[in-house]
């Protein structure tokens, strides 16, 4: 029925920039074929089974596939197929709430007002007392924190002191930014993927002097503070869950149709490219 383009990750399969150290890791779930591009990848699917049941696969780009039973999320009661395509990001970004450790109270900023970032400061928002607000450059992005009902800031008028930090603008600009952002012995968690590109990270200033922590958030491996009890599958099923909000559908700001797809593929992907998630229409 629908796919959605998981930007920040394709872009960087679509440039040929995964590293050959992790290629391996990077693999989507049902990917034909290796990297780089051309490949067949993506993993944000919504289908109709055979038998009626709409379900969220971590699926490329296609129209039909045959996948296991147990490979299929069924979607819950409320939830409108074309929203669920956002289920990965929601994971990714559930994941790093639980990463961070934040709770009720806490003054949160978050640094990349991209889907994923988005994605968390709607989240963070929902803990009682939080303090959320999400920066980023492109004053565009204020008009969707407005309708997540979310505070927004540009990087120079940006809340200091922050409990947690995130961030998710794929950007070295963005970390420095994070990192002046943390207050004393405070968590910044590091969300973006550069793939082979070095990234500065200003750790000289006062990052020892505080006792600042950077720390790694991946959506491979549930969070170690919920591992024990929590498998991949009950994961997405939360975020599948987390996505009956309508508010949410402002992060759908293009559709394309699939066999469009080729020919728009590049413009989608180009960096700087307006817009938040497109979705692929089947």
């Amino acid at each position: 029925m629908w796919t959605g383009l998981s930007r920040g990750t394709e872009r960087l399969v679509f440039e040929g920039r995964v590293p050959e150290a992790v290629a391996e890791r990077m693999r989507a779930p049902a990917q034909a074929g290796d990297f780089s591009f051309p490949v067949k990848y993506g993993y944000c699917a919504v289908a109709e089974t055979e038998a009626g049941e709409r379900v969220f696969a971590l699926q490329p780009h296609q129209e039909a596939f045959n996948a296991p039973r147990a490979a299929l999320c069924p979607l819950p009661e409320g939830l409108p197929p074309r929203r669920a395509v956002l289920a990965a990001n929601m994971e990714t970004a559930l994941n790093a709430l639980w990463d961070s450790g934040a709770g009720p109270g806490d003054r949160i900023a978050v640094v990349g007002g991209g889907v994923v970032g988005l994605l968390v400061a709607h989240l963070c928002a929902g803990l009682p007392g939080a303090e959320v607000c999400l920066i980023d450059r492109d004053p565009a992005r204020a008009g969707t924190a407005r309708a997540l009902g979310l505070a927004f800031a540009l990087p120079e008028a940006a809340p200091r002191e922050a409990d947690i930090v995130f961030h998710a603008s794929a950007s070295a600009a963005g970390l420095a930014l994070a990192l002046s952002l943390a207050g004393e012995e405070a968590a910044i968690v590091e969300l973006s993927w550069y793939g082979t590109d070095p990234v500065a990270a200003p750790l000289g200033l006062a990052f020892h002097a505080r006792r600042l922590r950077l720390v790694a958030s991946q959506v491979g491996a549930v969070a170690a503070s919920r591992r024990p009890r929590w498998s991949h599958r009950r994961r997405l099923a939360k975020a599948l869950d987390l996505l009956r909000d309508d508010r949410l559908d402002a992060l759908l700001t293009e559709e394309v149709a699939f066999e469009a797809l080729p020919t728009a593929l590049a413009r989608l992907l180009a960096p700087g490219a307006p817009g938040l998630c497109t979705v692929i229409r089947y």
